[in-house]
């Protein structure tokens, strides 16, 4: 990540202190609450994803400061939102915001950071910025909405999998890849370039984590099985559903619906996705995708914000965790 990130190193150092300024409240509470989200940031792939994808289409200026603080504050509102809805107490291995401060304080303080979103993008008049935005944030709600409506009945086909992931995930992805290249002045064409490299780079990202669920855990040698135990149709599973006759389909599902917690029983599930060709398949098409989104970077001549942007395609799916 370090070598990735070497030709934006000092734009990301810059972005820091903006950041917490962008973030910062007079109300006490509140901005203890903002500082322990800042300084429990993960390793920032989306401000990187802003910075280079701006320095490939032009020269990085104040407005990509402001399209990176865009992308982290609506990205961190909806995490702090998310962990109310899961009724989740961990985020990255530390506590939630609901967790130490209750479900009212952190409902509200995602909503003060969706406000943040609108305040910084009408007082500079970023508008262009807030349109690919908000775009993103209809597209995860949707995605959202559509994974929770249709995992009851377990009716995720492959067709319906991809429309959830390339809204859940891959438009958050899409938008940074997009407001870094509006925020430098790039033609509407070449931001819609620049969405749907990020677009590709996130649907390969989500089936990587797919596929960390059959991969050996570290303490226990055995593979997870998360996704089955909460409930989750990934894309080996769909693929084993597919090709499995009628009474392992029935199998299948009944053990996702009715015993995920049964362990020996998410085993059997999981070595027939192996015995299914699932594991292969759902690598295919996250190199396909891989391979989509450098198409995306083939018009460009070669510079450093190419290298790191193709070095952070393939990152994301040789990645460990």
């Amino acid at each position: 990540m370090q070598k990735i990130q070497a030709p934006i190193k000092e734009q990301m150092a810059a972005f820091e202190p903006k950041f917490r300024e962008f973030m910062a409240s007079k109300v006490p509470l509140l901005d203890r609450v903002t500082y322990y989200i800042y300084k429990r940031k993960g390793k920032q792939l989306r401000p990187m994803l802003v910075f280079l994808s701006a320095q490939l289409n032009g020269k990085i200026d104040e407005s990509t400061y402001r399209a990176a603080a865009l992308v982290e504050l609506m990205h961190t509102a909806t995490l702090v939102h998310d962990d109310v809805v899961d009724d989740s107490d961990r985020r990255r291995g530390f506590f939630s915001l609901n967790a130490l401060w209750k479900n009212k304080i952190a409902v509200l303080v995602g909503d003060y950071l969706l406000s943040k979103v609108l305040l910084l993008s009408v007082d500079y008049e970023e508008f262009d910025l807030l349109k690919i935005i908000s775009t993103s944030v209809r597209e995860m709600s949707e995605g959202e909405l559509l994974q929770i409506e249709k995992a009851r009945r377990l009716d995720i086909d492959e067709a319906v999998y991809f429309d959830i992931i390339e809204k859940k995930t891959a438009s958050l992805i899409a938008s940074c890849c997009g407001v870094g290249a509006s925020s430098v002045g790039a033609s509407a064409e070449t931001v819609k370039n620049m969405r749907a490299f990020g677009t590709a780079l996130g649907i390969a990202f989500q089936i990587k984590d797919d596929l960390f669920d059959y991969e050996s855990s570290s303490k226990t040698g055995k593979p997870t099985g998360i996704d089955i135990k909460e409930q989750k149709m990934t894309l080996p599973l769909i693929h084993a559903l597919k090709k499995a006759s009628s009474t392992d389909r029935r199998f299948m599902i009944n053990v996702v619906k009715r015993h995920h917690r049964n362990r020996k029983k998410v085993e059997k599930v999981m070595a027939m996705v192996r015995e299914s060709g699932g594991i292969e398949y759902a690598t295919e098409k996250m190199n396909h995708y891989h391979q989509k989104a450098l198409q995306h970077l083939a018009g460009y001549s070669q510079s450093e914000a190419k290298k790191s942007l193709s070095q952070l395609a393939d990152y994301v799916i040789n990645r460990s965790k």
